[in-house]
């Protein structure tokens, strides 16, 4: 991946961003020396809001015992390391330890605003129904339980920033069809959007088109220049991405152990 001087002073923010707003929705947080414990006890057992970050320079010899320490009380391990040397240096110390290693990519939009959109905002309760049944299709054999706790975590979504929108587009019935999370930092000009999930009845209909559209006006109209999501390194929605103006400009390094 080749990263110019201007992408990588925009990834710089990024990472900013990300931890800044990692920190603003966790329910509390534990520093260490390189970065810190994201935690909800009140979601436990939610991988996404139960990590650690590594957001600057560490002993990559003692994180293994330091994410130890900081998540003993869970049954799970997420490392999240943005920078590429840092997470080649922690790399081998955490497989080590037993750590499977996947990549995310980082995705800038580099492309024009589009013209229309056609997603509009909306709150929680008008996504719980779509969001269970994609819980369900993507984890079948999750219990009634997990997959409650899997919608409702949404709620602590709006801790993240000062302007947090759940964006969706709907069908001719007025049925919720596809679904994301905007972020807004008018102060740093930056956006992310993230968690986009289409209904499995829905799909192949542009509905997705349509939210990430609505999305880069919302984020433009902001006044948000910098405007990014994220999207596993070997799926396919990477190149979906790609042909919508978002371009590559880094990767996180994601460790997990079981």
């Amino acid at each position: 991946m080749t990263t110019t001087a201007a992408h990588a002073a925009e990834l710089r923010r990024i990472h900013g961003f990300l931890a800044s707003t990692g920190r603003r929705q966790a329910e509390r947080t534990i520093d260490f020396p390189g970065g810190f414990a994201a935690l909800d006890d009140t979601y436990a057992l939610s991988h996404g809001d139960n990590y650690v970050l590594v957001d600057g320079p560490t002993d990559p010899e003692a994180l293994p015992g330091r994410v130890d320490e900081l998540m003993a009380h869970l049954p799970f391990r997420n490392v999240y390391v943005p920078d590429a040397a840092v997470a080649e240096a922690c790399a081998g110390p955490l497989a080590r330890a037993g750590y499977t290693c996947s990549e995310v990519v980082t995705m800038l939009h580099t492309g024009p605003v589009p013209e229309l959109g056609g997603a509009r905002e909306v709150d929680l309760p008008a996504l719980r129904g779509p969001v269970a049944e994609s819980w369900r299709r993507f984890l079948p054999d999750a219990g009634d339980d997990v997959v409650h706790t899997l919608v409702e975590r949404r709620a602590v979504r709006r801790r993240r920033a000062d302007d947090v929108r759940f964006l969706a587009s709907h069908d001719e019935f007025g049925e919720v069809a596809s679904w994301a999370d905007l972020y807004l930092d008018t102060d740093s000009g930056i956006a992310q959007i993230e968690d986009l999930v289409t209904a499995g009845t829905h799909l192949r209909q542009g509905h997705a088109g349509v939210v990430v559209d609505t999305a880069l006006r919302m984020a433009h109209a902001a006044g948000c220049t910098t405007v990014f999501l994220t999207a596993l390194a070997t799926d396919w929605p990477r190149h979906w991405y790609g042909r919508r103006g978002f371009v590559p400009v880094g990767a996180l390094a994601c460790f997990e152990r079981e």
